[in-house]
């Protein structure tokens, strides 16, 4: 793999490979822009297949973070990282804490969080070695789990997509298919459930249907029919790539909203949905609730100030589709739209500031 030309390729600013022998440290922090300010995005714990695997993934990670940082109106830029290890045997207290003074000698430049096979107990001990880190726990003044936070702006997406597509913003008596319910979903339901929604729901975890069935009344499938059922809105919220070729032909859903991440196997995949005339919300606008509720820390936390940011979600989908409906282009390249030209403008605000600051100095 020739590492530079994967960077330029997507303009990535950094890739930091950090060891640790005696812990087993092995991290990939890969920071993608900073033009909005310092890099926020978690870490990742997995088995990867190879170390190519894993710069690959911490390389389309971070990049995802400075796009969904940018439209969800944060001054903070994308960086992600992954830990190549079996987060349930290869965990100790001293691979975090080496992790910690990593990102510590960063500066400031990455701040992490809890991601895919990490805790926030993991996040309490890279604490111990450096500030850069959100996600903490509550006896820290942290915000704790995310997963309400972002049912609460998935919540929100959902609303400004029915409203697109429907003409109302009510969710009461429209059918949902909720795909996978841990515990984004589950409150997702309960909100749902809240408004008068009817709720079709599958998991493989046969425990956590059960859950929603018993509190929200929810219908039962099995995971291979959730795609096809009779629904107005299909929520993905499990495994991500599940709109692909095999299951848009079987879609009977106007709306696809929900908090999975890269829901789309392929770019052509939101095209597709676009002809079909199905609304998209795309899963880095609409999930972004967990990010902005940590970002909020970096503030001292205040739930109230967080969850009124969240709700803010609902603007930006529907700035989203509207910026769809205008131009005749699907919701993901929207997303993308929007992103870029945030970055692009504070970009060149700074630089036209900078080049003002040369010629003032020049003259004297």
């Amino acid at each position: 793999m020739e590492l530079f030309a994967a960077m330029e390729r997507d303009d990535y600013e950094e890739l930091l490979f950090c060891q640790d022998r005696a812990s087993g440290l092995k991290a990939i922090i890969a920071i993608h822009d900073t033009t909005l300010g310092p890099a926020l995005g978690g870490t990742r714990m997995w088995t990867y297949a190879s170390e190519e695997e894993a710069i690959v993934d911490a390389l389309r990670l971070a990049k995802g973070m400075t796009y969904k940082n940018a439209v969800a109106g944060l001054n903070l830029g994308g960086g992600k990282t992954v830990i190549i290890g079996n987060p349930k045997k290869d965990k100790n207290e001293a691979m975090f804490r080496a992790f910690g003074r990593y990102i510590q000698g960063l500066n400031g430049r990455y701040i992490t969080a809890e991601d895919v096979g990490t805790t926030e107990e993991d996040m309490d001990i890279i604490h111990q070695e450096t500030d850069y880190v959100t996600g903490i726990s509550a006896t820290y003044g942290s915000s704790g789990n995310p997963s309400p936070a972002t049912a609460f702006g998935v919540y929100q997406g959902m609303k400004a997509a029915a409203k697109a597509a429907f003409g109302t913003d009510s969710l009461a008596g429209r059918t949902v298919a909720v795909q996978g319910v841990g515990n984004v979903s589950f409150t997702l339901c309960k909100y749902l459930h809240e408004e008068g929604a009817r709720l079709i729901v599958t998991d493989i975890n046969k425990d956590a249907v059960g859950r929603a069935v018993e509190a929200y009344g929810a219908k039962a499938v099995d995971p291979s029919d959730i795609l096809s059922v009779d629904c107005d809105i299909y929520a993905p919220c499990a495994l991500g790539a599940t709109l692909n070729d095999d299951s848009l032909p079987l879609l009977k859903a106007k709306v696809v909203a929900g908090a999975a991440n890269n829901q789309l196997k392929e770019p052509r995949h939101g095209n597709i949905l676009h002809e079909m005339g199905i609304v998209y919300a795309p899963d880095y606008v609409i999930n972004a609730g967990g990010v902005i509720n940590i970002a909020d820390e970096l503030n001292g936390y205040n739930k109230e100030r967080a969850f009124k940011q969240i709700a803010k979600i609902y603007d930006s989908i529907t700035r989203v589709l509207e910026i769809s409906q205008a131009k005749g282009i699907p919701a993901y390249a929207a997303a993308d739209r929007l992103a870029e030209e945030r970055i692009a403008l504070l970009r060149s605000s700074r630089s036209t500031f900078l080049q003002n600051g040369r010629h003032a100095l020049s003259r004297r």
